[in-house]
């Protein structure tokens, strides 16, 4: 029934979709423009996420509110994300996929506008909130490529799609950081907009039809997920206000937990499921999830910890009272060496698996955590530290995809991206809250700024974190050569 439902409510919408779409007498789509477009809805959904960690200093000096507070800028976002992409990734298996890209969009631009508009802390928040559902573009726009531009190219641009969530990430930190230093908080959001504008309407104009495959959803399966993300986001992020052993932040978690495992066995008995676990069983799937959570819940606190730490004033110890601008400048070479390690990854794809390289890279990412934990005392050691963060997140993320593109049916691709980018952005949430949990344990009573021992241990953790990564990678790189 509501597959039925949203069927017949995106007819209309749909038939003009198509009008807008349809080529002229003789006129071909290029295939150039519509790889374009699909790198334009990636580059989108990234802008979205740079929005969070280099403004978070800003926020709290806009908005007059706590470290903690001014985290979930950064982490209510990922939430919705998290709970929309699977959600979007199923709708864009089937007859709705065009329509899914353009609502998201929509939506995408409307919490940018709310954002920045002069409505109070509350009304931010809303607007980072709808902006979230930006983060579900990914695995649509992937599911386009591996349908849409011919088999020559798909895999080509599967990993072009893979290697810009990454790399646009230390392009966008330090160009938000300039808006907002010389325009003021709603600048960044102003310009998101503005290219989100400009993306739905060659979404619109360049899209291939949507695959003649009915659309379903699992609503069970979406409040479920929902919940018990939410749930234990909210534990890690408000334990140290409520305390550990409370009874608040126990039944929290508890009921999180399971949540959870009721929506994991609810997913294996779902005739039309959010998400096919079931797809979990094939090793080229399991192990680019599995790495993928541990690898983005490893590195992703360090892009927040490192935006922090430059801007803090010297008088409290450590820091360098950098600007917005040099703090998003400490994440160009994040970007830098993610674009380089794209080129690295691509030629040693023939001649390693992707488990290997992963497990590699995995290397890169540990040394990036001990050296920000050893030597972050002036800005050439940060900057090292994210250049090496960079080349192995670049790495890993471009070859992820096509692990997952060779190991389901093609009906199956956007269900599956969607569970990987589901798995990286609960991560993402979970280490932003992480990062913001262990810094406010290390805030003396009546200061206004973590001691530096914060940073040491939350990089200490992260560090843990990555070696249970490269430990877990080793193992699907052992099974591999065994299977072969």
């Amino acid at each position: 029934m509501p597959e039925l439902v949203l069927d017949n409510i995106s007819g209309r919408v749909q038939l003009s979709l198509m009008q807008m779409r349809r080529p002229r007498a003789g006129h071909r789509r290029s295939p150039s423009a519509l790889v374009g477009t699909l790198a334009l809805l990636a580059v989108g959904s990234t802008a979205v996420a740079s929005l969070g960690a280099p403004l978070l200093p800003m926020i709290e000096r806009v908005y007059g509110v706590s470290l903690a507070a001014s985290q979930w800028a950064l982490t209510v976002t990922l939430l919705v994300g998290g709970v929309a992409t699977p959600l979007m990734g199923r709708l864009g298996d089937g007859r709705l996929r065009c329509l899914t890209i353009i609502v998201t969009v929509v939506v995408m631009i409307a919490g940018c506008v709310l954002s920045a508009l002069p409505t109070g802390f509350f009304g931010f928040l809303v607007g980072r909130a709808l902006q979230g559902a930006g983060l579900g573009l990914v695995p649509l726009a992937t599911a386009v490529a591996r349908d849409g531009v011919g088999e020559e190219r798909s895999r080509s641009t599967i990993a072009l799609i893979g290697i810009t969530t990454a790399a646009g990430i230390g392009v966008g930190y330090p160009f938000a950081g300039l808006l907002a230093q010389y325009a003021g908080l709603s600048a960044p959001f102003c310009f998101v907009a503005a290219l989100s504008a400009f993306a739905l309407v060659a979404a619109a104009t360049v899209l291939p039809e949507s695959p003649d495959r009915p659309a379903k959803v699992d609503a069970l399966g979406v409040a479920l997920l929902g919940l018990g993300i939410t749930g234990l986001l909210l534990a890690l992020t408000e334990g140290p206000a409520w305390g550990w052993a409370a009874t608040k932040t126990i039944v929290t978690a508890t009921g999180s937990v399971v949540m959870l495992a009721a929506w994991a066995g609810w997913e294996f008995r779902a005739g039309s499921p959010l998400i096919e676990l079931r797809l979990l069983r094939r090793t080229p799937v399991l192990a680019a999830n599995t790495t993928a959570f541990l690898v983005s819940l490893g590195f992703y606190p360090l892009l927040s910890l490192v935006v922090r730490f430059v801007q803090t004033p010297a008088a409290a110890g450590y820091g360098f009272g950098a600007s917005v601008i040099v703090a998003g400048l400490m994440l160009t070479p994040f970007s830098l060496a993610s674009f380089a390690a794209s080129k690295v990854a691509a030629r040693a794809a023939q001649c390693a698996t992707p488990e290997a390289i992963v497990a590699a890279n995995c290397i890169a990412l540990i040394a990036s955590t001990l050296l920000f934990f050893l030597a972050h005392g002036s800005y050439w050691e940060i900057v090292a530290a994210m250049a090496l963060s960079g080349f192995g997140v670049g790495c890993i993320f471009a070859v992820n995809p096509l692990q997952i593109a060779d190991g389901v049916p093609a009906h199956e691709t956007g269900s599956a991206i969607s569970f990987y980018q589901l798995v990286r952005t609960v991560a993402y949430s979970f280490g932003s809250a992480l990062s913001a949990t262990v810094l406010v344990l290390y805030i003396p009573r009546g200061a206004s700024f973590p001691m530096a021992t914060g940073y040491s241990a939350a990089a200490a953790i992260c560090t843990g974190l990555l070696v249970i990564a490269l430990v877990v990678s080793v193992l699907f790189a052992v099974l591999n050569r065994r299977a072969d």
